[in-house]
């Protein structure tokens, strides 16, 4: 990081601070939450997704994913041929889904 930017960083912190406006946030005073999971994701990423788990927000590649088990789960307790190949046939439709959803956020973080 360039120094001057570094340098721009410090200062707005030390008015913030001045101000008042860093003291009373949620989590003054605690240690950080241990997040292994996320050791190894890219930063931003995982605040983004922090953000939007804080807030109730799902994105459609987790709910894909979701139905993806449950639907797996369910082909696997199914023992007629026809019912199995409905089950088969909306596993492939929302693998494809899932793949495309998962293929649009790569893509949109590079």
């Amino acid at each position: 990081m360039l120094r001057s930017f570094r340098n721009l960083i410090e200062r707005q912190i030390l008015k913030a601070r001045a101000e008042g406006k860093l003291s009373g946030l949620q989590g003054e005073g605690a240690p950080l939450p241990d997040r292994p999971e996320t050791a190894l994701v890219d930063p931003g990423l995982a605040a983004g997704m922090r953000i939007m788990a804080e807030a109730g927000v799902k994105p459609e590649e987790f709910a894909l994913k979701e139905q993806l088990q449950a639907a797996r789960n369910e082909l696997a307790s199914l023992t007629a041929p026809a019912e199995r190949k409905t089950a088969m046939a909306r596993i492939a439709d929302l693998e494809m889904r899932y793949n495309m959803a998962r293929d649009a956020r790569r893509a949109f973080l590079r």
